[in-house]
């Protein structure tokens, strides 16, 4: 047997059989079914005939409008995502346009289950950060200036809170064309129907009360 054989052989023996792995989710789950009738369509929306394409299918207008920040959380935030922009069917690329209110403006702890976040700042001040997971759970925070770019992985509780006085602006791009998001006060106190208190209790180490008392509230919802 020659030295080259030898080391094809070699190799075959290295190589993994196969590389292979599911396509990431575009929704929070996809439930079987057998009949197709009842069925709808996964990983994107349906394809629009490609020669009946149009510029306005890629096409959004008004990221320069100031947003009303008047509410619970003081901060509102804009998506551009597939549901703004038709085109962006299946390219994994969304937008986010994010004001916060003087003096404490927050978009709150949250996670986007199917995207990594990468902001900048354009106008104000903002701290932010987010939470590795277990079991460090690290905080890692960073005060951002206009033109500071953060990045917030995948999956990763994170948020923003305007320090400044003045209103502060950011814009964000996310690798998912619908990245979906969780935000942590409203998943659980908030959700519908309601978790068992003595759950809600056990997990947090609060009383009873404090606990009904924080299910009872409303939970804007920001995103």
């Amino acid at each position: 047997m020659d030295s080259s054989t030898c080391c094809y052989r070699c190799h075959l023996l290295n190589t993994p059989f196969a590389y292979a792995s599911d396509p990431s989710p575009l929704q929070d789950f996809c439930v079987a079914i057998n009949d197709p009738k009842d069925a709808v369509f996964v990983h994107g929306k349906f394809c629009n005939d490609p020669k009946l394409a149009k510029a306005q299918d890629f096409y959004y207008s008004g990221l320069n409008i100031p947003r009303n920040t008047s509410n619970p959380v003081g901060s509102t935030v804009t998506p551009v995502n597939v549901a703004q922009i038709p085109g962006l069917n299946t390219l994994g690329i969304s937008l986010v346009r994010i004001d916060y209110a003087p003096n404490g403006g927050l978009n709150p702890p949250h996670t986007h289950p199917r995207a990594t976040e990468i902001l900048v700042v354009v106008e104000g001040t903002l701290y932010v950060g987010f939470v590795t997971s277990n079991t460090d759970n690290r905080l890692i925070t960073k005060v951002l200036y206009p033109r500071d770019v953060f990045v917030f992985p995948i999956g990763l509780i994170h948020f923003q809170f305007n320090v400044g006085k003045t209103n502060a602006v950011a814009f964000a791009a996310l690798s998912s064309q619908n990245p979906g998001v969780i935000t942590v006060a409203n998943a659980v106190f908030g959700s519908n129907p309601p978790i068992n208190p003595d759950v809600l209790v056990k997990a947090f180490q609060l009383d009873k009360n404090v606990v009904k008392n924080l299910q009872s509230k409303f939970w804007w919802a920001n995103n």
